[in-house]
């Protein structure tokens, strides 16, 4: 049977800010994410099986990826957690504000290094994260692909 990928798009809302950067990204600002999962895997070929014909479910791909993602990160405002931005965070915190801390700079880059990471644990074993395209803005994005990260 032939190897099928799966993609589906997903779209949130977050704020960051980038801590030493020369530019205009150093102030908090937000984008409007677009992030296409692509999965790969053989559809499956048990007539009796509820899920035949298919890699995975989009459904099941698509809770997957708002429980590690898009619930976790939309409308949140991310930080570098070992920058003096921690400062800003926590007054953002006291009033109500949904901050993340997070071990890196928050760039399109690295967080689709952390998207990957958090999306293949969870993924089934007979099916493999292949690809990922975090979507800044309209013109700019970061792709990560797993045959060249392993």
């Amino acid at each position: 049977m032939s190897k099928i990928r799966i993609t589906k798009l997903f779209t949130f809302e977050t704020g960051h800010a980038l801590y030493g950067y020369d530019g205009k990204c150093r102030n908090v600002h937000g984008h409007s994410y677009k992030l296409s999962v692509t999965v790969v895997g053989v559809p499956i070929n048990d007539p009796n099986h509820v899920k035949y014909g298919m890699v995975i479910d989009f459904s099941d791909l698509k809770k997957i990826v708002k429980e590690e993602i898009v619930d976790v990160f939309d409308h949140a405002t991310v930080f570098n957690k070992h920058t003096p931005h921690v400062e800003l965070a926590k007054e953002l915190e006291q009033r109500g504000h949904n901050v993340l801390l997070v071990d890196y700079q928050p760039t399109s880059e690295m967080m689709v290094i952390d998207f990957a990471q958090k999306i293949s644990k969870r993924l089934p074993s007979t099916i493999a994260l292949h690809s990922l395209k975090l979507q800044e803005t309209e013109s700019s994005y970061a792709e990560w692909f797993a045959s060249e990260n392993t």
